[in-house]
């Protein structure tokens, strides 16, 4: 039995049609742009103000599958990058009784994207490294877009803004608590990833 011309069409289409389809559903992987990134958190000041305050420098990836409903991140932020607009501060924050960033100069977190709705997360359920000290922490994805063709870098960009909250005391990071702080922490991160061929 020998197949037409058209059976053997048919089925180079549709050969065709399957490796696409496995092309489009294969994770991507984007690389963070650092400067489009920029871990930033709140924190109490004794109940008299709140400290506002970013991280600089940070670098990391994300491995995205949207038609799966699939990804992780991992992420690597350079604690002495820290940056309250505030000299003094930022210099006390790098100090032993506070971030410690001679013996933990790093943070890093790593998590899965979760909870897809049209193809896009709407949570992040990780595990952030603080301080020397290890603890889940889960992220809400505020917003996440991608486009096709960033008109600058002319590659698909995909941009988020994520927050989330924890105990800074459960990272051993106790300045303060002993005089009334609070030690909730509020986490923001803005973030762009740029699409690696």
């Amino acid at each position: 039995m020998t197949l037409s011309t058209r059976s053997v069409r048919a089925l180079g289409a549709l050969a065709s049609v399957l490796v696409s389809v496995t092309a489009l559903a294969a994770p991507v992987r984007y690389e963070l742009d650092p400067g489009h990134t920029y871990p930033s958190f709140e924190a109490d000041h004794m109940g008299l103000s709140i400290w506002r305050g970013k991280f600089n420098r940070s670098s990391g990836t994300v491995e995205l599958d949207r038609a799966a409903g699939t990804g992780t991140v991992d992420v690597t932020i350079d604690t002495t990058s820290i940056d309250f607009g505030h000299d003094e501060m930022n210099r006390h924050a790098r100090a032993a009784d506070i971030f410690d960033t001679d013996r933990y100069p790093t943070a890093t977190y790593k998590g899965r994207l979760t909870d897809f709705r049209n193809g896009m997360p709407r949570t992040v359920r990780g595990e952030l490294t603080l301080h020397g000290v290890t603890r889940p922490v889960k992220l809400d994805v505020v917003s996440f877009r991608c486009v096709p063709e960033h008109p600058i870098n002319k590659r698909e960009t995909c941009g988020a803004d994520l927050r989330g909250t924890f105990n800074r005391g459960d990272f051993g990071i106790t300045f303060g608590l002993d005089m009334g702080m609070k030690p909730t922490v509020q986490l923001r991160i803005q973030a762009e990833a740029i699409r690696q061929d």
